[in-house]
């Protein structure tokens, strides 16, 4: 029945997302995802984006420097080149004028003459063209020494101004990555300094895409885009500069692209700069479900939801697909546009152009030189095009990365901080009070004290605040009442990191980075030797296994520690607890993932861990709690009772309850769970439990098998006279004991 409903509620779970991001995609569609994006966010975001290079602005100004002397030297190129053009024309053109006008010709005629001469020929159009000459001389033909000149003078400005913009573009780039360098550094920096409320709420592939795929475009961004602004800038108002100094019909011709780019920018950059902003959340997003289907690949198999995490894999992928294409469409689309742009002026251009050579008003190297300065004057503007569309994605991502870093950080500690003095390790709470959200109160007035070297056991129902009891004394969480002493100094006076340098923490789930096991340990405490490396592996059981691999503490673990087993990862973590030499221990459940005989081992391994330590221990399985000092019930983030194990039973309070719940599902329906020392007897039928066996041991159960025994049930195999008998010893000696058998 429960798994049912338990399956019913994850594809009901999974309908839900695939609903929502169905809604997401209509939205996308409808254009909803477009509003808002430019107007609001793009300029404090760029300028914000810019101000990233504020650090090297001297060094910026200098490559600006040498990109303008780059831009003069290319602007110059084709005036200087269009002479060449009108050497070679002029002399071609003397050379035909000489030849038409034949024995009409006289020697020393002028231009003038000439011109005269080809009118009464009737060679009016011709004498049009030589009349629209500079240098012209009846017959001469090309000066190719004046020719050669001017070449090797071209020549000359571009192989200068190509190697001025290498120059440019390699400090530029230098800058850029510096930048990034240091945009990274403040990143990781603030991940440091945020709460860990902070990573409660933000899924880790979120935050993963903004530390590489965001900082990573920004990167792109300013290397692809921001670095050639400048210059295109530039060689836009030399072009115009040259133009007009030409002809300033064709100039006006060529200026008439800039209202149409202009059109082009303000229909498709907004929507442009959305879609990007769309497309990289999506990122995040889609890689928030890899992250979860990877960590969680066992689980998923384990209940056949392969297919479900497809489905909803495959709807986020296609709407990332639809955002990345839109995105795409909408950037890539200017560049065509604005060559579409660009081609039609230079149409214009060399009509107007070849008519004004016709009718003299024109000489033929302007219009060659003109032609070159409409692409030079088109391109740079098809190049902020495209940079606008890259510039759009750039923006989107340092909009995310900047809501990282703008994020409230936690309370710094206080620069007059009191020293911390070494104690042996007394924990008091004085009447504190703690809520995740001031409108649900959590932990409210809460007082008790915990005397050096003793246990402290928290247990209590899931959702009672055990795990944010043990977070206050580690200062993750910040009280909002009441304090916390740690041998009589208020650790929230005190750095963060005097506190945790007092204690140590073994988790639910072991952590353990790629390096080898020597390194692991070595992590609670970095001045820690070899020796006593060994000495807490030797105290906590890790050496015994340790020694039996090839390469002993210098094995390398892989990046998931797959490579030893559940319980040695745990025993790792507990070593690397021990070698910290804490004053106060937290052990979270520590034991709770691992089976019965690797407990065992880990008990051993606490247990020398402990010894001397003021220790709290976070347990569901209260037969690992039952020799603590004291065990402290919460409830609803109260302390609803305290003592030790005989004392609470005694009661049959709350913790009572909880410690019969450990075997409720080995008493028949209807029957009442007995008080402690009391050994329940089941006959008849063995009642199979979801796929577990559990032997009730007084006021317990052990999970090892598949079917669930009642001590003093007949098991396969023995005769009830026996178990009666084992019973009957059990009952007498106060106190259950577990036993188990493979179904």
């Amino acid at each position: 029945m429960s798994e049912t409903k338990s399956k019913a509620a994850e594809d009901a779970a999974v309908q839900e997302e695939l609903e929502q991001a169905q809604a997401m995609a209509q939205a996308m569609e409808a254009g909803e995802w477009a509003q808002g994006g430019k107007a609001k966010n793009f300029w404090p975001s760029f300028k914000r984006m810019i101000g990233l290079l504020r650090p090297y602005a001297v060094a910026f100004i200098g490559v600006s420097i040498l990109g303008a002397i780059s831009v003069v030297l290319a602007v110059a190129a084709p005036k200087v080149l269009g002479e060449a053009t009108n050497l070679v024309f002029e002399g071609a053109m003397s050379s035909i004028a000489a030849a038409i006008l034949g024995a009409s010709a006289t020697p020393g005629m002028d231009q003038a003459a000439v011109v005269e001469a080809l009118r009464q020929m009737g060679q009016a159009d011709f004498a049009n063209v030589i009349a629209g000459l500079k240098d012209f001389e009846l017959g001469a033909g090309v000066n190719f020494d004046a020719l050669r000149l001017v070449i090797l003078a071209v020549l000359a400005i571009y192989v200068a101004s190509a190697l001025l913009n290498w120059i440019q573009g390699y400090v530029v780039n230098v800058i850029m990555v510096r930048a990034m360098w240091s945009l990274r550094e403040e990143v990781e920096a603030k991940i440091n300094r945020l709460p860990l409320a902070y990573f409660d709420r933000v899924q880790r592939g979120q935050l993963i895409s903004r530390v590489t795929n965001d900082i990573d475009n920004i990167t792109q961004t300013m290397q692809q885009s921001l670095s050639g602004a400048v210059t295109s800038v530039l060689t836009v108002l030399g072009v115009l500069i040259m133009m007009f100094s030409i002809n300033w019909i064709l100039a006006l011709i060529a200026l008439v692209s800039l209202p149409l780019m202009g059109v082009i920018f303000g229909v498709i950059g907004p929507r442009s700069q959305a879609a990007f902003k769309v497309q990289w959340a999506q990122v995040g997003k889609l890689n928030a479900r890899v992250e979860e289907s990877f960590s969680g690949h066992a689980l998923v198999k384990v209940f056949g939801r392969e297919k479900a995490s497809a489905e909803a894999f495959a709807v986020e992928n296609e709407e990332l697909y639809k955002a990345s294409f839109k995105a795409q469409f909408l950037s890539n689309i200017m560049m065509p546009a604005m060559m579409f742009i660009g081609s039609v002026v230079y149409v214009g251009i060399a009509v107007v152009g070849a008519l004004m050579v016709a009718g003299g008003t024109l000489r033929l190297g302007d219009v060659q030189a003109f032609l070159q300065y409409s692409q030079q004057f088109t391109q740079p503007l098809s190049q902020l095009g495209g940079m606008a569309a890259v510039v759009q994605s750039g923006t989107a991502s340092a909009e995310r990365v900047f809501e990282l870093l703008d994020e409230e950080e936690q309370e710094p500690d206080a620069t007059n901080a009191p020293a911390l003095v070494a104690g042996p390790g007394v924990i008091e709470f004085q009447d504190v009070k703690f809520a995740y959200s001031p409108e649900k109160p959590l932990i409210t007035g809460l007082s008790f004290r915990v005397e050096p070297g003793q246990t402290v056991a928290i247990v209590g129902p899931t959702g009672a605040g055990k795990t944010t009891l043990v977070n206050l004394i580690m200062r993750f969480y910040e009280l909002d009442g009441g304090r916390i002493l740690l041998d009589g100094q208020d650790i929230g006076e005190l750095t963060r990191h005097d506190v945790r340098s007092r204690t140590g923490m073994v988790l639910q789930d072991p952590w353990l980075f790629a390096g080898t096991i020597r390194e692991n340990i070595r992590y609670g405490r970095e001045s820690a030797t070899d020796e006593e490396i060994v000495q807490a592996a030797v105290a906590t059981r890790v050496d015994n296994f340790v020694r039996s691999l090839p390469d002993g503490y210098d094995t390398v673990l892989d990046e998931d520690a797959s490579n030893v087993s559940a319980g040695e990862r745990q025993l790792i973590t507990i070593a690397r607890a021990f070698v910290a030499q804490p004053s106060v221990l937290i052990l979270d459940e520590a034991t709770s993932s691992v089976d019965t005989r690797t407990e065992v081992l880990l008990q051993h391994a606490m247990a020398a861990l402990r010894e001397g330590r003021t220790s709290f221990v976070i347990a569901h399985r209260l037969s690992t709690i039952r020799d603590a000092d004291l065990i402290l019930v919460m409830e609803h983030g109260d302390i609803v009772e305290q003592g030790n194990h005989e004392e609470l039973i005694a009661k049959k309070g709350a913790y009572w309850n909880l410690y019969q719940s450990q075997f409720e599902h080995a008493v028949s329906d209807g029957e009442e769970a007995p008080a402690t020392g009391t050994i329940p007897v089941l006959t008849g039928a063995v009642p199979v439990v979801t796929g577990s066996v559990a032997v009730a041991t007084g006021a317990e159960s052990v999970a090892v098998g598949a079917v669930t025994v009642a001590e003093g049930a007949p098991v396969p195999g023995e005769t009830p006279a026996a178990a009666a008998e084992e019973a009957g010893a059990a009952e007498a000696s106060g106190e259950g004991r577990a036993r188990s058998t493979d179904a």
